[in-house]
């Protein structure tokens, strides 16, 4: 059993070892993805890794000794700094879609210190307590806190990050005591704008926001309110359809039917399905798988790099990995749980929310049962400013812990 026990200056010990543990086992994978018969981008990319393990560690260390108050009072200028670096990325961004910024010898990610910066400022307006949030469009603060940077970022395009801002403000409403049924009623439109594909599975859903709306009763304005936005989302689908990127239209497509190119955007898929089925009990051994070696599989050091531990660590690899990330998880949100300061409740939690996203998200597409996004894989998967933001809100999630 984990201890709970609480150092002074660190917070939960348990909790920073896991995070050093998974840290250092990334590295190591990374190191392998780069082993490879014919030379990649991936090659000695885990000196890179291990530059920003260090850059990290400084940012855990210095977050770690905010206290809370601080970080309630620093909230606004974080999450103002991270829209101007999202702007600025549309502007001058770098990068396959435009999402780098060039910082000398490095690059940062904006969208990683957004997402840091959002979980800040909805701690911060949600801590005031449910009470605030009688009627539906009482919370449209927070939703237009956390609507600002996903729109930014899906101009970019990338739509597996800004997938996460909208998990970050559930997390956020959730934590903060607003009922189940007002969050169900906002999160409409987002389903109306999946389902808007085939307009008989859309209307059918609008019935059943409508029949939900009328059961419930709520002030009539509200109602309309949530019916002209499903309207309005349905009615987009295409649209936004038509203006996505063709690898990201072919990702979709590809997630149906991966055999419709299996040479093009199907390849991945298919590629990493193969690499975790071949490695059976064992695996290959660390560094020897064939796939990988002989450049099969794709972004092995990013998207793909837990096909790599499948392959070559086998289904004991992959058992391992799976435990070490259910007990940082529940170290977060043991955090969050633990402690009655409301805004060290809330990081905690929507850091937690982040976690889970990114790790449901891409193991389900290295398996075929989810769409390719794009998203990391926390702590193992190569991307100093995805590191960075994680080790800054580790650091602020033992702070959570010290001061609980």
């Amino acid at each position: 059993m984990i201890s709970s026990r609480r150092i002074p200056g660190i917070g939960d010990p348990s909790l920073l070892a896991l995070v050093l543990i998974l840290t250092g086992l990334g590295i190591a994978v990374i190191y392998s993805a780069g082993q490879v018969d014919v030379r990649s981008p991936a090659t000695g990319i885990w000196l890179r890794q291990l530059t920003w393990f260090g850059v990290a560690i400084v940012a855990l260390a210095v977050t770690s000794r905010f206290s809370l108050r601080f970080l309630e009072w620093l909230a606004p200028w974080c999450y103002g700094v991270s829209i101007l670096l999202l702007v600025l990325a549309l502007a001058i961004g770098t990068g396959p879609n435009g999402s780098w910024l060039e910082l000398g010898p490095g690059r940062l990610q904006p969208a990683e210190v957004a997402k840091l910066g959002t979980v800040l400022m909805l701690a911060r307006v949600m801590g005031d307590g449910p009470e605030r949030y009688e009627r539906l469009f009482d919370l449209w603060k927070p939703a237009v806190l956390a609507l600002i940077p996903l729109v930014l970022v899906i101009r970019q395009p990338d739509l597996g990050s800004a997938m996460v801002f909208a998990v970050i403000f559930i997390a956020a409403v959730f934590w903060g005591g607003v009922p189940l049924f007002r969050i169900f009623l906002i999160a409409t439109p987002g389903l109306s704008l999946l389902l808007g594909f085939n307009w008989i599975v859309w209307g059918l859903w609008f019935l059943v926001v409508a029949a939900c709306l009328y059961v419930r009763r709520l002030f009539i304005i509200e109602s309309v309110g949530v019916l002209l936005a499903n309207i309005a989302a349905g009615a987009l689908t295409l649209r936004i359809w038509d203006s996505l990127a063709d690898y990201q239209r072919n990702r979709l497509l590809v997630f149906l039917d991966p055999e419709i190119d299996p040479l093009g955007a199907g390849w991945h898929l298919i590629q990493s399905k193969v690499s975790i089925g071949s490695g059976g009990l064992f695996g290959a051994g660390f560094a020897n798988g064939p796939q990988k070696r002989l450049a099969f599989l794709p972004e092995q050091h990013t998207d793909f790099i837990f096909s790599v531990v499948g392959e070559e660590l086998g289904f004991v690899g992959v058992a391992v990995f799976l435990v070490l990330f259910g007990l940082l998880l529940w170290r977060v949100l043991y955090a969050a749980i633990d402690t009655e300061d409301d805004f060290g409740s809330s990081i905690a939690f929507c850091v937690f929310a982040i976690l889970l996203t990114h790790l449901v998200v891409n193991l389900g597409m290295t398996v075929g049962v989810l769409p390719v996004t794009g998203l990391p894989l926390p702590l193992v998967s190569y991307g100093g400013s995805f590191l960075l933001m994680l080790y800054a809100a580790f650091g602020m999630v033992q702070r959570v812990v010290w001061e609980r």
